[in-house]
């Protein structure tokens, strides 16, 4: 769909789910050419969509990886994140972002967000950072930039580089630029859920030339440059192991869907706008229901549509509210649940819920409802009678 949303024609279904991939004809005749090319692995297709994405988000380079995770592992690598060092990590984030500095042997610094974006923010970087921090690593949570520039100035100045986790930011911009060219380097997702998917994949984006070489070497085994051509008529048998490397690299297939979703970004971008219109239209009157605001000098990629309950003016709790909400054929989810809140977490670094008032205080109030470009009107204005309803019944 594109940008209007669709008011009729659509039927309910007895269950809205809170995701839908975006597929189409155009994605399955990619994949269908690319069987049909004899061609499987990581090749010219990948190659392809590495220079459609670094054109789409401005920077120099780009690598199509097998995960957000490894984008995020590769780049921590080529910042010279090694063990003992400290990354900076929001709490209120997945347990990737951290997991990929420990992949390192380093130590997440985990630190506390604002509790209506759920963003890491400057004065938090300035508090942690220190002479062991290597890294800053923020996420644009539900695709809200993050102020890369002043969280930025205070990592270069400490000797740290920043790696923002933008798997939900694919296409934001902050004051003018794509997400994807502001940081040291960026690492996307392009997972089943994500504004643009390949089913499982990534992508790392710098304007490093040198971070660059270094993270597309270890992306396959540590193979000498554009081993993959080694099958190709213009390739040759002989290969060097240069370094230690991964298996991160992306293959054809699931690039091929990526080529189609990335033809279509505009328009599911489009399609977000639209639908987050509709909700905060109509939500707009129940006040025990915050909504997200759009940064003022940033456009979000409008990943997710989070709400905030006002728990003291009403009688039941977020696990309630979600639960009333499946029941009247409503899939949510919440997004997070906080690291330091996780057995690991506690375990390794000893956090506690204490240490970070913003993120409990978001995470006690969340809930992220059903935002997808295949959604109508319709279906967003089922989404919000159910919540009203529910607000209505359990109001103090």
């Amino acid at each position: 769909m594109g940008a209007a949303v669709q008011d009729t024609g659509a039927e309910l279904h007895d269950f809205l789910p809170f995701h839908y991939p975006s597929i189409g004809e155009e994605e399955i005749a990619e994949v269908v050419a690319t069987l049909r090319s004899g061609w499987l692995t990581t090749g010219q297709r990948a190659v392809q969509l590495e220079q459609e994405f670094s054109r789409l988000v401005d920077a120099p380079h780009a690598l199509a990886v097998n995960s957000g995770t490894a984008a995020l592992h590769l780049a921590l690598s080529a910042g010279g994140v090694r063990p003992g060092d400290e990354v900076i990590v929001p709490t209120f984030t997945f347990t990737a972002t951290a997991e990929a500095a420990i992949y390192l042997g380093a130590r997440p610094v985990l630190a506390d967000v604002d509790p209506v974006s759920g963003n890491l923010q400057p004065d938090e970087v300035a508090r942690w950072i220190g002479g062991r921090t290597r890294a800053v690593l923020p996420v644009h949570l539900a695709g809200h930039p993050c102020d890369l520039d002043a969280i930025g100035a205070i990592a270069h100045a400490a000797g740290a580089v920043v790696i923002d986790d933008a798997a939900h930011a694919l296409p934001a911009r902050l004051r003018g630029r794509p997400i994807g060219a502001v940081a040291d380097a960026t690492a996307f997702s392009f997972y089943a859920t994500k504004n643009m998917t390949t089913a499982e994949g990534g992508m790392v984006t710098t304007a490093r030339e040198d971070w660059a070489e270094f993270m597309r070497l270890r992306r396959l085994h540590g193979l000498s440059r554009d081993a993959w051509k080694r099958y190709t008529a213009d390739g040759s048998w002989a290969y060097e192991v240069v370094d230690v490397g991964y298996k991160y690299n992306l293959p054809d297939v699931l690039a091929a869907i990526g080529l189609a979703q990335l033809r279509k970004l505009d328009g599911f971008a489009a399609a977000r706008r639209a639908l987050v219109a509709r909700y905060r239209a109509a939500l707009a009157d129940v006040d025990a229901v915050g909504l997200p605001e759009e940064p003022a000098d940033a456009e979000s990629a409008w990943h997710l549509f989070v709400v905030r309950l006002d728990l003291d003016r009403l009688r039941i709790d977020r696990g309630g509210v979600i639960e009333e909400l499946r029941q009247l054929g409503i899939g949510t989810s919440v997004h997070f649940i906080p690291l330091h809140r996780h057995p690991y977490y506690r375990r390794v670094l000893g956090a506690s819920s204490r240490e970070f008032p913003g993120a409990e205080d978001l995470f006690a109030r969340c809930v992220s409802l059903p935002l997808y470009p295949a959604m109508t009107g319709a279906d967003v204005d089922r989404v919000a009678d159910a919540l009203r309803d529910v607000v209505r019944q359990h109001r103090r």
